[in-house]
């Protein structure tokens, strides 16, 4: 079996410590070139791309598919059932990330960008845009914060935005091989729209949806939406606020705006739907909830029963933070039986965010692991595309003006000019005891090659068969604790028969599950 190695994971960082790959050695931990693998003659190439636990390498690796019979374990593709369209992964521009990203040299900022971005990274082509500033800032601030400005004549996006955010974002879209699909979400209004006067802390929207606050408050995403396409930045959604229930917690530490699913379900129909409908970015789409998926269906039930509400809505935003609480089938999967016409996206996730964790942990390939059981289990459930938190923090998980600090997938040392990849990093390339449980989901690709991932969290490895009726079979092994990805193309007119789901067009997402073994 022909192998190429394409990066290690970890190497030793400052003083001892371990770390990801460091952002001066990017040129060797570039990734395989796209499209390597594709159908030849018989027995047709398949293509593995492999990681394992700390300290192991990730590997490109070629090998055949068997037309013999396979005993044990068999993953079998099913080409005729399909399932939800993947939209893609990404993560968040905040005002942290940004400064982060903009404190390395000209080089290695190119680096940190292209190898989330390009072909030769990991490709991210979700890209979550906080408006104003949140929690990862160093300020509070929002673009109209002059009392009374009803009209909104003194907005304007600030620095955060036209030296950090704007110039990061042009150049994402510079290296990127296809459009990045923005989406912005915003944190709190202006302190004078609200009923407590500060940006913290439990308060709402001043008076009733389709009043004068609320009708202001639709027009800022508008004022939003415009500035950035001054600078040819357009947006592909925005969500309705983030994290709406933070807005009626006592004390809340950091920026939020309440609202019950009630309010914003009237927001919704009364103010900013029309207000996105009848503005020059009215095929805009728009998210609801934007917070953790405990809330579901029951958000959902109130919010989309009401058909005027529900006609100005495309999705639903969930947050990682309280899935333990929640499980996939009984909030995701249930959510889309009843509205299968509503996409549903991951709009945000970190590790190290609980106050028992430390906050940044080098080379942790544990969190890493974290990120592709929540992808999978997402996947598994109709979510449609994941995203995480802050794209890059410095190495105590900043800046946050609150001072709660988080871990990201790449962490910067500004100091000495380096930026580490954590396992987090790669484990978001896989997609851009003794009873051992392998998860996996499958997918076909826009140009026709079959992709499946398989996670093994478990301490010992898993033999196991994949299967495609079309094209044959192989022999395989999830090492203990590894995460691999599988791809291989299919031959023209294969089995194919359209999903009954309303989101079957584009790439698509095959039967899923966990398999115990």
């Amino acid at each position: 079996m022909p192998r190429r190695s394409w990066g290690g994971i970890l190497t030793p960082g400052p003083r001892g410590t371990k770390s990801g790959c460091s952002g001066n050695r990017v040129e060797s931990e570039n990734l395989p070139t796209r499209h390597r693998v594709s159908a030849v003659s018989e027995p047709a190439a398949v293509g593995l791309i492999a990681q394992q636990g700390a300290q192991q390498t990730q590997e490109l690796s070629v090998c055949c598919l068997l037309q013999n019979h396979l005993d044990g374990l068999r993953l079998t593709l099913n080409p005729a059932q399909r399932f939800q369209k993947v939209k893609g992964f990404g993560g968040a521009i905040s005002d942290s990330a940004a400064l982060n990203i903009l404190a390395l040299s000209p080089e290695a900022k190119s680096n940190l960008i292209k190898s989330y971005f390009s072909e030769e990274g990991i490709e991210y082509n979700l890209v979550r845009v906080p408006m104003a500033s949140c929690d990862f800032s160093v300020r509070l601030y929002t673009y109209a914060d002059w009392p009374g400005d009803f009209q909104l004549k003194n907005f304007s996006l600030t620095e955060e935005d036209t030296k950090l955010k704007i110039p990061i974002l042009q150049q994402a879209q510079a290296v990127a091989p296809r459009p990045l699909s923005l989406y912005g979400s915003p944190w709190t209004s202006p302190v004078w729209m609200k009923t407590n006067g500060a940006m913290t802390g439990r308060g709402s929207l001043k008076g009733k949806p389709g009043g004068r606050y609320h009708k202001t408050w639709a027009n800022y995403f508008i004022r939003f939406l415009d500035e950035y396409a001054k600078h040819n930045l357009t947006f592909w959604a925005v969500t309705a606020g983030n994290e709406p229930t933070a807005g009626d917690i006592i004390l809340y530490p950091f920026q939020c705006l309440g609202f019950s699913p009630e309010h914003q379900r009237d927001f919704i129909a009364q103010d900013l739907g029309p207000a996105l409908a009848n503005s020059s970015h009215q095929g805009i789409d728009l998210i609801m909830l934007d917070d953790q998926r405990v809330m579901l269906p029951y958000w959902a039930e109130v919010v989309l029963k009401d058909p005027v509400a529900a006609g100005y809505i495309n999705g639903i935003g969930i947050h990682w933070y309280l899935d333990f609480l929640a499980p996939a089938d009984m909030t995701l999967s249930m959510t889309h039986q009843l509205f299968p016409k509503y996409y549903l996206l991951s709009t945000e996730a970190s590790t190290g965010s609980y106050f028992w964790e430390p906050r940044v942990v080098l080379g942790d390939w544990n969190r890493g692991n974290k990120y592709s059981h929540s992808i999978l289990s997402n996947l598994n459930n109709y979510v449609t595309g994941w995203t995480d938190w802050n794209l890059a923090l410095d190495m105590q998980g900043g800046p946050n003006w609150v001072n709660v600090y988080v871990d990201s997938p790449v962490i910067v040392d500004s100091a000495n000019d380096l930026f580490y990849k954590q396992p987090m990093f790669y484990h978001m390339g896989h997609f851009s005891s003794q009873r051992t449980s392998l998860e996996y989901s499958a997918f076909l690709r826009p140009d026709g090659a079959a992709v499946v991932v398989v996670l093994n969290r478990s301490p010992k490895e898993v033999a196991f068969g994949l299967s495609d009726p079309d094209v044959g079979y192989i022999k395989a092994v999830a090492p203990a604790d590894s995460i691999q990805t599988y791809l291989w193309k299919r031959p023209e007119g294969g089995q194919e028969r359209p999903s009954h789901s309303p989101q079957s067009q584009g790439r698509r997402r095959w039967p899923r599950g966990s398999r115990q073994h």
